[in-house]
Formats: C-alpha cells, structure tokens, sequence
C-alpha cells in the first residue's frame, strides 16, 4: 500500500486519479492497519482503490497493447482461419504480432482499421 502511494505520488496521479474520501482511506488504512486488512468490507474498497492506482500506473503502450493489440490479433486470427489459413490460429497469442498491431493501429489513419 505505501509502495503504491509513494509511486502514485511521485508520478503526479495520486490528487488526479483519486477522490478526497479514497485518498484519506488509504492513508487511514497505512496508518491504523498493521499487516493484513482483516475485515471484508475494509479489503474489498482497498481492492478496488488499489486497482484504480494499478491501472493509472500502468505504461501507456502496455495498456494500448492490452486494449487494441489484443482485439485486433484475434480478429485477424479468426479472420484468417475462416479463409483456411489453420496457423493463424496462433497470431492471437504471439506477443510480438500484437505489438505490431497495436503500433501499426495508433499510427495509421482512422478509416484503416475501421
């Protein structure tokens, strides 16, 4: 919880991504809870905030990789393997393939993937 807030802090997303009410939770949370979060209720808001904190961190051409290289390999893949192509099948786990698409997305004009 502390390596996260310092890191969200650091990098400017702390006051940008979280509410004033979820920002003075998980500082309530570093100072009065000593170890593991025992009650459920507790857990499963911190779960949620240190998620939104996660995502936020997260490298910007991981998550563009992750939100369009992803679908685009697979619809390709699928697209391939209608028309008889039966390796095509592993497009949509081939890391580089992916990167690709997703480079190749965010630098081709618009109607290109349409």
């Amino acid at each position: 919880m502390v390596r996260i807030r310092t890191e969200a802090l650091r990098r400017g997303l702390w006051f940008k991504v979280l509410s004033g009410v979820e920002r003075s939770m998980v500082n309530l949370a570093i100072r009065v809870v000593r170890g593991c979060i025992k009650g459920s209720r507790l857990a499963q808001l911190m779960m949620g905030i240190v998620a939104k904190l996660t995502e936020a961190l997260e490298n910007r051409f991981v998550r563009m990789v992750r939100e369009t290289g992803r679908p685009l390999a697979a619809k390709l893949s699928r697209i391939a393997v209608a028309w008889g192509n039966k390796s095509a099948v592993l497009w949509a786990g081939d890391a580089a393939f992916v990167q690709y698409l997703a480079v190749m997305y965010v630098n081709s004009p618009e109607p290109f993937f349409s």
